[in-house]
């Protein structure tokens, strides 16, 4: 049976870098959050069958279930939240959920999870956020690939994305060892192979700025843009149709144009990025 869930959450969530989490460990920690969105601070239970056919989870030995839950959790409680104020004077650093508690020796083997309070802007009564389709992202191979994916999700109905070179490196949790050549052939060409199937025309382009060696500064996406009430569900059939009631507009985060246009102002491809960015917003 098609997975036909949406993931929805705050764009805030995107900017945690998932470090060390495998390709399974985040199939899970999405599909938690598809479901804890819009729950406030009640407990959710999830069964274990529920949740491997959220997460598509393969293997059918629950003692390995149990394991891979309990790895997933230990690298969620490694995620630091970060509420700061406009000049940064105060801020409060929080974890994303208070309870996660396994219970494998039920009749229904569950695990119940509850969100920390100060966590729930995160994923409740959203006025902007990231949204794609659960099974694309779970047939995902690569981590890069899978972080890429819903990054670019963010972007989604603008069809433009750009990090600074050392934020990219910091999302993806690429090794600080590998050198730009490394990061082009074993990160920046595999994004390319697993997500052209899920954004039309997908281009990535260093963007270099003046000086010795011309050194990279930047990493640009570009694609064709999704409309704004288009499905999420490109290539699953019967997909569920977004609801009559969402009166929020959707809105995609702008990504930086000013520190873009400082990068190289004789850059042509560049420049010609930050004029379609200004008819898109226009």
């Amino acid at each position: 049976m098609a997975n036909n869930e949406i993931t929805k959450y705050s764009p805030k969530l995107n900017t945690i870098p998932l470090k060390k989490f495998t390709a399974t460990e985040m199939n899970l920690f999405f599909s938690i959050i598809s479901k804890m969105r819009d729950r406030k601070d009640e407990t959710v239970r999830f069964t274990f069958s529920k949740l491997k056919d959220l997460s598509e989870y393969k293997p059918t030995a629950n003692k390995r279930f149990v394991n891979d839950l309990r790895k997933t959790y230990k690298k969620i409680l490694d995620l630091k939240f970060i509420d700061q104020n406009a000049n940064g004077l105060d801020e409060t650093v929080f974890v994303l959920f208070s309870k996660f508690t396994i219970r494998g020796t039920a009749d229904e083997p569950y695990v119940d999870i509850k969100i920390y309070e100060e966590a729930l802007p995160l994923l409740n009564n959203l006025e902007e956020w990231v949204r794609y389709s659960l099974h694309e992202f779970n047939n995902i191979n690569s981590t890069y690939a899978k972080t890429a994916f819903r990054l670019l999700k963010q972007y989604r109905t603008t069809g433009f994305a750009y990090f600074k070179k050392d934020e990219f490196r910091e999302l993806l949790d690429i090794p600080k060892s590998y050198s730009n050549a490394e990061v082009t052939r074993t990160v920046l060409k595999t994004i390319q192979k697993n997500l052209d199937e899920f954004f039309d025309d997908l281009t990535i382009t260093p963007i270099h700025k003046k000086g010795r060696g011309n050194p990279i500064a930047a990493y640009q996406f570009t694609f064709k843009p999704e409309e704004r009430k288009q499905d999420d569900f490109k290539f699953v059939e019967s997909a569920a149709k977004p609801s009559a009631k969402t009166t929020h507009q959707e809105v995609a985060t702008d990504w930086s144009k000013k520190e873009a246009s400082q990068l190289d102002s004789d850059n042509p491809d560049l420049n010609n990025i930050l004029t379609q960015i200004d008819e898109v917003h226009a």
